[in-house]
């Protein structure tokens, strides 16, 4: 059980279901439901390797910060993240929400 995605008071975040989760997945840029887990992915391209550890670093303060923790994978210029939260088994507002401000960070 991953003690870093409990929500603010101690209780789970509930997973995004029916309207909800069609409507935030609508919202987002890019990603996509990550196959064969409740998550959703995107694959991040920038123009070197600076960019993306620059980007990589300033994600991971704002993920510190909001106890929520990304999986992903870095090869020189491309960041291929996965966002699901482990202690709801699947897509949260949390992912949503760390999503979002990737997408903000890469458009800086």
């Amino acid at each position: 059980m991953c003690a870093n995605c409990k929500g603010s008071h101690g209780e789970m975040t509930a997973k995004l279901t029916g309207e909800a989760r069609t409507q935030a997945l609508a919202d987002l840029d890019g990603w996509a439901e990550a196959e064969g887990r409740d998550a959703i992915a995107k694959t991040f391209k920038f123009k070197d390797f600076n960019a993306a550890f620059g980007w990589m670093t300033r994600v991971a303060m704002a993920a510190e910060i909001a106890d929520h923790h990304p999986e992903w994978f870095n090869v020189y210029n491309r960041v291929e993240v996965t966002l699901s939260t482990h202690d709801a088994g699947g897509l949260t507002e949390k992912d949503i929400s760390l999503a979002r401000r990737m997408d903000r960070f890469a458009a800086q």
